[in-house]
């Protein structure tokens, strides 16, 4: 779990990293307003602003904002000493913009609450407390060290007091950057609490198949001596009615032993894959020769049963490796489809150079609500002896490969269940 989380904060929509860039956002903001405001101040309350020093500020402050946007491009995450310090640096700016327009007497002073807001909103309480007191200590410094406003020579012309004017688009400022940051803070907390919840259910499901890997490789020890014993007599049985009169006997009898030797068989790949090791061939196939091989394994696990398969693709097919654990997933799902409608299973394939999207249909009672919710999740079954492991397990060695699995409802009753798969991920190059 600690690995998923980790990549899952690592990520370049990690939280750190989006917070930076609302930061940059809002600083880009405050350039263009600051920059507007000096510009009403003299052209419409004609105040004789120092205009060297406070462009030579804000200038400053695009720089700033010129770097952090190169800091952005690069993947490393941002932690919350550097956001800390461009908080810090958005202090000293309008601290220093504010000495040269009044200090405390400018009613742009309650500025100073939005950088406290984002730290309380983003940074541990420890930096929340030590920027609040670098704030105030700014506000403190600002009531007896600034430069005096200069008079309004147009507040009459335009009927308006230009520090209540100040105080009310400080009021509009701090109102809208604020709702856009915290909107934004708690749609990112959202999603990490959605990553972290998917982190930790793939622990689980982890978890869950390892032990029924553990499970299932003693079961393989397990049921390996019976099987034996059943097909000894099976063969004692053969040997010893022959003859016309027990054909029929004949006949199921070298069924029976076909299926135990299939168990078997699946008892050997389960044991020489414990400890989680790939079940596979190893050898390299065409996907459409691969699909119809897995098909041929199937139709002798069921041979009562009628498919119709329909495979489309490119003449020049992508090559794959042979994955044992790919192949039984499709088993699986043929061999629900088998018990739903057994005289109308349909697998349709079609694929590219990169993708394979293969569906088995049925034509059965159609898709139970819960199926579609709990596919993958964990063990689900509708069969009456069923234990729910067969479409989990699939769904787990599909996903393994980067394969995704939906269970939909086909049009005139019955259910598909469609596989989608990266061939990049199998591909023998």
């Amino acid at each position: 779990m600690n690995a998923a989380v980790s990549e899952a904060t690592r990520s370049p929509g990690s939280p750190g990293k989006t917070n930076l860039q609302r930061l940059y956002v809002m600083r880009n903001l405050a350039v263009a307003a600051q920059l507007g405001a000096i510009i009403v101040a003299r052209e419409l309350y004609r105040i004789h602003l120092p205009l060297d020093p406070l462009l030579q500020i804000i200038g400053g402050l695009a720089v700033i904002n010129v770097l952090t946007w190169l800091r952005l491009q690069s993947a490393r995450d941002c932690g919350e000493r550097e956001f800390l310090f461009q908080l810090l640096l958005d202090i000293g700016a309008l601290t220093a913009v504010l000495y040269f327009t009044g200090g405390a007497t400018n009613p742009f002073v309650g500025l100073f609450l939005l950088p406290l807001t984002i730290a309380a909103t983003v940074l541990r309480p420890y930096y929340t407390w030590l920027l609040a007191g670098i704030t105030v200590l700014a506000y403190t410094w600002l009531m007896t060290h600034f430069v005096p406003m200069p008079p309004s020579l147009g507040a009459a012309a335009t009927g308006f007091d230009p520090m209540v004017t100040g105080m009310w688009l400080r009021f509009v400022i701090n109102s809208a950057l604020i709702a856009y940051f915290v909107v934004g803070m708690a749609e990112t907390l959202r999603q990490r609490e959605r990553t972290l919840a998917q982190a930790r259910e793939e622990t689980l499901r982890n978890e869950r198949l390892v032990a029924l890997g553990m499970l299932s490789a003693g079961a393989a020890h397990e049921l390996g001596t019976p099987l034996a014993t059943l097909a000894t007599l099976t063969g004692e049985l053969r040997r010893r009615y022959k003859g016309a009169e027990y054909e029929e006997l004949q006949e199921s009898l070298g069924l029976m032993r076909g299926q135990i030797d299939r168990c078997k068989e699946a008892l050997g790949e389960i044991s020489a894959s414990a400890g989680g090791q790939q079940a596979q061939a190893g050898h390299v196939v065409p996907v459409r020769g691969y699909l119809l091989d897995t098909l041929e394994q199937w139709t002798l696990m069921r041979p009562g049963v009628s498919v119709k398969p329909r495979l489309a693709g490119p003449e020049a097919q992508p090559r794959i490796l042979t994955e044992r654990t790919l192949s039984q997933a499709i088993i699986t799902m043929l061999n629900n489809a088998a018990d739903a409608s057994p005289q109308a299973v349909e697998l349709n394939a079609e694929w590219d150079d990169q993708h394979l999207i293969l569906e088995v249909c049925d034509r059965g009672a159609g898709l139970a609500p819960a199926a579609s919710a709990t596919v993958g999740q964990s063990p689900f079954s509708t069969k009456e002896q069923g234990l729910g492991l067969g479409l989990y397990l699939a769904h787990a060695a599909i996903k393994r490969v980067g394969g995704q699995v939906s269970l939909l409802d086909r049009p005139g009753g019955g259910t598909c269940a469609r596989v989608e798969l990266p061939l990049n991920r199998l591909s023998a190059t």
